[in-house]
């Protein structure tokens, strides 16, 4: 057996969601890839990665490069494939800009922030004829795998409707408010960056594409309005440096060393500052959404997102000719930086699966529990995404560049919907995807 073809992988974007593409490619993976660049606009940043790579991953020197040098990059690097991970905004400027020097790309979702930087990406696919992959980790998941298999078996007859809400709590929901995703210049709001995981899965569960888009939103608990209105008094915009002793949402980014080293000591290069106060001025995100979606086959999705809650986890309900079925997923505490009373990623993925048919006794689905972030689904993604030998996933769970805009698409429809109080027609916004009312007929 001949010796695997390595690709050559360049990343763009050294914040902490980086790892989930560094680390697979420096350990796991590292006879199937190579990572021959690095490219953030912080210095700090570039540096800590590369040590991290060569001091505890023994993976050897690695190029980096500032931002601004991406064309130079791509020159003398010669990527297969470029990993975006940048701030979702500017997620559209390096896709282009790698597909039309000859790479192929994968992004982080989202694909990115709003209609007309997604619909320049979908005109540079057609250009320039380069694969764009969303990494949607979610779909990997077993228990989310699981409700797509029960729905295929068409165990509820034809669909109907769809119920979903999502809680997001005061640790995780609340960290989305420290940090650069609080303003929507930056990342389209939580109903971009955040629930395009979540229609996505509902677009693949039942293979749909969206037609129509209502939704209201507003800021309801975070910020200094909202906090003052309440007799709560904000003495300071940010955590560190302060007697936050009595502030259960503060954060001490400094006792956890990973994040204090990605970010507190290279403040200095940017002044970008991961530790903002959820109740500070400046928010122009909402923490309460609530959509109505209609699709394309006449499924009807009502959906919520919560960012303020006492508990985490998501249900979705899914209404048939034939019966009903009922998801459920509860996560542990979930935050991304330390803070004084709690560190670390999610410690438990508790999901259950019941079957309730038309006439008859409900039952219980079994569920394969797994290990990792995502409930085991990251694992999975890592292994499609990188493994050379990997076989086509029959459960259809990678996602091309129209995937990823379908998903997207519903977020951008909605802040619209938001700002105007108006339906949203897809194909107004996103043209791209008329022609098919499956997600399965699209790449």
């Amino acid at each position: 057996m001949g010796e695997i073809q390595k690709i050559k992988y360049a990343l763009v974007g050294a914040g902490s969601r980086a790892r989930m593409f560094i680390d697979p490619l420096a350990t796991i993976y590292q006879q199937h890839g190579e990572l021959v660049a690095l490219v953030d606009p912080n210095p700090g940043r570039l540096n800590l990665h590369k040590r991290t790579l060569i001091e505890e991953m023994g993976y050897g020197e690695v190029n980096t490069y500032p931002t601004e040098e991406f064309d130079r990059m791509v020159k003398e690097t010669k990527p297969d494939v470029v990993i975006v991970t940048t701030v979702d905004a500017v997620h559209h400027e390096y896709i282009i800009r790698a597909m039309e020097l000859g790479c192929d790309v994968i992004t982080e979702k989202p694909i990115t922030t709003d209609a007309t930087k997604c619909n320049a990406i979908m005109d540079t696919v057609r250009r320039t004829g380069r694969r764009l992959r969303v990494a949607f980790n979610y779909r990997w998941s077993p228990g989310t795998t699981r409700v797509r298999e029960v729905l295929s078996e068409g165990t509820i007859g034809d669909l109907v409707h769809v119920d979903m809400e999502y809680w997001l709590n005061t640790s995780h929901g609340a960290d989305y408010f420290r940090r650069w995703h609080r303003e929507k210049q930056n990342s389209g709001g939580l109903i971009v960056h955040k629930a395009t995981h979540h229609f996505d899965l509902v677009n693949w569960w039942i293979d749909a594409i969206p037609d129509s888009v209502y939704g209201v939103g507003r800021l309801a608990f975070y910020g200094r309005q909202n906090a003052e209105a309440r007799g709560e008094t904000v003495a300071y915009d940010r955590y560190s440096g302060q007697e936050t002793s009595s502030d259960p949402f503060a954060i001490d980014i400094s006792i956890d060393s990973r994040m204090k080293e990605l970010y507190m000591d290279n403040e200095k290069y940017d002044g970008y500052l991961r530790d903002r106060n959820v109740f500070s001025d400046g928010i122009t995100i909402e923490d309460s959404m609530s959509l109505v979606v209609k699709y394309r086959t006449g499924v009807v999705l009502n959906y919520s997102l919560n960012a303020f809650l006492p508990r985490e986890g998501f249900r979705v309900a899914f209404n048939g000719t034939k019966g009903r079925i009922e998801y459920e997923e509860n996560h542990s505490s979930n935050i991304v930086a330390a803070d004084s009373k709690k560190t670390g990623m999610e410690s438990s993925w508790s999901p259950r699966l019941v079957v309730y048919p038309m006439f008859g006794e409900q039952f219980e689905v079994e569920i394969p529990l797994a290990k990792g972030g995502h409930g085991g689904g990251d694992r999975l993604l890592q292994r499609q995404i990188f493994d050379v030998s990997a076989e086509p996933d029959v459960l259809k769970r990678d996602a091309g560049h129209q995937q990823g805009a379908a998903s997207a698409v519903i977020g951008f429809a909605a802040n619209n919907s938001f700002d105007n109080g108006e339906v949203i027609s897809i194909s107004e916004i996103c043209p791209a995807l008329d022609g098919a009312n499956r997600l399965s007929e699209l790449e």
